[in-house]
């Protein structure tokens, strides 16, 4: 059953994004030039290694490669559940769904699948972008902690989500969740540069964002060969995250769907 309702929202969300004749061209093109953007800035610093990215192999094209590439799952986990309910309150289809026997989660989790699938198509595009191009090399070793560590970002990023779609339901306009943690993610996750070249009070509250523990782990993975026991505290964190947020998140948006409903919202937007 989930399946098939599941297929049914992909494949409308797939006709969408396809009748936009120039969605795909543009996605791409955004893609390349994002790449060859950072490559240049890395010709910058020559081939000089800095001593904060010996860890990651030394190289600073690679290191930022795997930021700007696996940080678009923390972006569609935390958005994706929001915008799903923001666009069926514009569309006016919200009310209806949840008169029908289709549960809201249900709605949220298959519309969230194909923005995820989006994303996962963006990351396979940076990096085959990066090594047959650019010739990056990445280490396979731990492929296995790798998606685990993928798995983890995706359902520590869409409890919060969840809680961003719960803020939506009720005020409607604005999105602080998404915002703070976006912000934060870019400028202390260590997405762009290390997060060891931060003052150590920053490092400190870097630790609580679930990207730095995703970039960490995927950047010791592929581009350091770290062992599966290397990884374990980074998987270790991103269930933690999971752990706390998820329940955090279904409760909140539980409330958030009671208030919509006893206070009769659910049609305005």
């Amino acid at each position: 059953m989930f399946l098939r309702r599941a297929y049914a929202f992909i494949k409308r969300d797939f006709l969408i994004d396809t009748s936009y004749r120039l969605f795909f061209f543009f996605n791409l093109s955004g893609i390349v030039l994002t790449v060859l953007t950072f490559f240049f800035i890395s010709r910058t610093f020559g081939y000089k290694v800095s001593p904060y990215l010996e860890a990651y192999g030394g190289e600073y094209f690679p290191f930022v490669l795997i930021g700007i590439a696996f940080s678009g799952y923390l972006s569609s986990g935390l958005s994706s559940f929001a915008n799903a309910i923001r666009n069926e309150q514009i569309t006016g289809t919200l009310e209806a769904i949840l008169l029908t026997p289709t549960r809201l989660s249900i709605m949220l989790v298959s519309q969230a699948l194909w923005k995820f699938l989006l994303a996962t198509a963006d990351i396979f595009l940076y990096l085959i972008i990066g090594i047959l191009i650019f010739k990056v090399n990445l280490k396979l070793n731990e492929l296995s902690a790798a998606l685990i560590i993928l798995i983890l970002t995706l359902t520590s990023s869409g409890s919060l989500g969840i809680i961003s779609a719960a803020v939506i339901m009720i005020f409607k306009k604005g999105d602080p969740v998404t915002w703070v943690f976006l912000t934060a993610s870019s400028l202390l996750g260590g997405v762009y540069y290390p997060v060891a070249v931060l003052p150590d009070f920053l490092q400190d509250i870097a630790m609580f964002l679930p990207i730095t523990h995703t970039l960490n782990g995927l950047r010791g993975a592929l581009l350091a060969g770290s062992s599966f026991s290397d990884l374990v505290p980074h998987i270790g964190a991103l269930a933690l995250f999971t752990a706390v947020f998820l329940p955090v998140g279904v409760m909140t948006f539980s409330y958030a769907v009671r208030k919509a409903k006893k206070e009769g919202s659910l049609v305005h937007y």
